[in-house]
């Protein structure tokens, strides 16, 4: 029996894997989880899965679960400190689900605790990726991707000397602006960004598809998951995201992962490795029965160089790598912010390449300290560049 901790529960990531979950009560048993302020879909968790503890975003919020739940109410914690709570609770393994920067803390509490760490939260390493590498290496523990293309690279470099590895290949849908001219792109609306083709996600990480900046943290977020330079890593569009990711290895042969788009089956990657869970089928035990990959139906199988010119946003990841190690986490903040002011129809879409770019120029000309040393260090970085964003936004200057 594993036991599993979630941060992020009531996210799409979160709820996925509590289905997964749910699927094989005799493998898992769910000891802790931590959401935001969605009491309601939070206590009907707590009902299924019984864990001892919970973490909510604010006071208002717990008292509303307690509320809720009355005497089945499980310990309630709140705020940074229920975060941690939830990350270092008795557990084989923390799912890592929260969006954004918040993730970050909570993570590396799990990792500094000895948990392993089921990673969906890509944010994470793209803000501190060396710091969080070098304290997995100190700590012992396994990272294990949860992201879709990095879980493909996870499953088939495994067997394979690092030292073979030649190039790793992350693939992209090319979101709902593929096809779009770039006129067409920068007076795009809200709800033509958030209708991905292929993928059901949550809308920040949708927004981040259609601007190709998705990819791009992917990009450092790979830089770190499997220790190897940038220059090794390359993106291709691939609109029917059926093939997650390759790798070329050294002898020409290239090795991917192919399957339908469905997040629970990196999901159960992660949970289950180094083992396989019977996912196919009504027998699975999934609420949603998962459907096998057809080729024939998929007929064929479309591949692209990304247009770095209508989608600037990816050239911004690798520019963040190759500054200093805070950089990605400027990259990281303006984009949280642009997102944020995207959505809330406060700047339209092209805003977002814009200020992301601007922040990212502001901060590599600060001439900050090469390394990350601390938490507080990426954290100073982060709160920077939000501010520099905000600033830029408010005056109109990278709309």
């Amino acid at each position: 029996m594993k036991r599993i901790a979630i941060l992020g529960s009531t996210g799409s990531v979160g709820e996925q894997s509590l289905e997964v979950a749910a699927a094989f009560p005799e493998r898992f048993q769910v000891v802790a989880l931590a959401a935001g302020r969605r009491v309601e879909k939070l206590a009907e968790q707590v009902r299924r899965f019984r864990p001892a503890l919970v973490s909510v975003a604010e006071p208002e919020a717990a008292l509303a679960l307690k509320s809720a739940l009355g005497v089945e109410a499980p310990e309630i914690a709140v705020g940074d400190a229920g975060l941690d709570a939830v990350a270092t609770a008795d557990a084989d393994l923390v799912v890592s689900a929260l969006v954004g920067a918040v993730g970050l803390a909570p993570t590396l509490a799990a990792i500094r605790a000895g948990r392993d760490v089921a990673l969906a939260n890509k944010e994470v390493m793209v803000m501190a990726g060396a710091l969080v590498l070098r304290e997995v290496k100190a700590r012992g523990v396994r990272l294990l991707p949860v992201d879709s293309e990095h879980s493909a690279i996870f499953q088939v470099l495994a067997g394979q000397r690092q030292q073979d590895l030649l190039r790793i290949v992350l693939t992209a849908s090319g979101g709902p602006f593929r096809t779009w001219t770039a006129e067409r792109i920068a007076r795009a609306s809200v709800d033509e960004a958030l209708a991905h083709p292929n993928w059901s996600m949550g809308p920040k990480i949708t927004i981040d598809s259609a601007t190709l900046m998705n990819k791009g943290l992917e990009v450092i977020e790979a830089r770190w998951l499997f220790d190897t330079s940038p220059e090794r890593i390359d993106v291709v569009v691939h609109p029917q995201s059926v093939v997650h990711s390759l790798i070329e290895l050294c002898d020409g042969s290239v090795l991917a992962q192919l399957g339908v788009p469905d997040m629970r089956v990196p999901i159960a990657v992660a949970l289950a490795w180094p083992e396989r869970l019977a996912l196919l089928g009504a027998a699975s035990g999934l609420a949603r029965e998962l459907p096998p990959l057809d080729l024939a139906v998929a007929a064929r199988l479309d591949f692209e160089t990304p247009d770095r010119k209508r989608f600037p946003c990816l050239d911004l990841a690798y520019a963040a790598l190759r500054g200093d190690e805070a950089a990605p986490a400027a990259l990281n903040a303006a984009n949280e912010v642009s997102v944020a002011a995207f959505l809330a129809r406060e700047v339209p879409f092209s805003a977002i390449a814009a200020t992301n770019a601007a922040v990212l120029e502001a901060h590599l000309a600060r001439g900050s300290a090469p390394r990350l040393r601390t938490l507080d260090d990426v954290l100073e970085a982060d709160a920077w560049a939000r501010a520099r964003a905000r600033a830029l936004l408010s005056a109109g200057v990278a709309a």
